[in-house]
């Protein structure tokens, strides 16, 4: 069963933002274009947003919503990711990279 380390989670439901503990040093910064790039996210598909990195330290944005939510947007969902990935690539990237070395202790030359 693959492990995930969550950076941080946004739910529509209980209008609440998560940033895991682990990630306290980010720069606030970044800190804040998370919260605000989660916060946009649920406000406009609804549901739930969790930002996790996996095992081998790749960044996955994953959506899901409670089983009777019928406002929440799927598709939206999957466009919006992407979009968000478009348009925040580089942070993801440094992201990435900042977990391999901190968490994983990846070394890069």
């Amino acid at each position: 069963m693959k492990e995930y380390n969550v950076l941080c989670a946004a739910n529509s439901y209980e209008r609440k933002y998560y940033l895991n503990p682990e990630f306290g040093k980010l720069p606030d910064q970044v800190k804040d274009e998370l919260k605000a790039m989660s916060a946009l996210f649920v406000e406009e598909v609804g549901g739930i947003l969790e930002m996790q990195f996996d095992e081998e330290g790749e960044l996955l944005i994953r959506t899901s919503a409670e089983e009777d939510d019928i406002a929440y947007d799927e598709i939206g969902a999957g466009l919006l990711i992407k979009k968000i990935r478009s348009e925040h690539r580089q942070l993801f990237e440094e992201l990435t990279l900042y977990y391999k070395v901190v968490f994983l202790g990846e070394k890069f030359e």
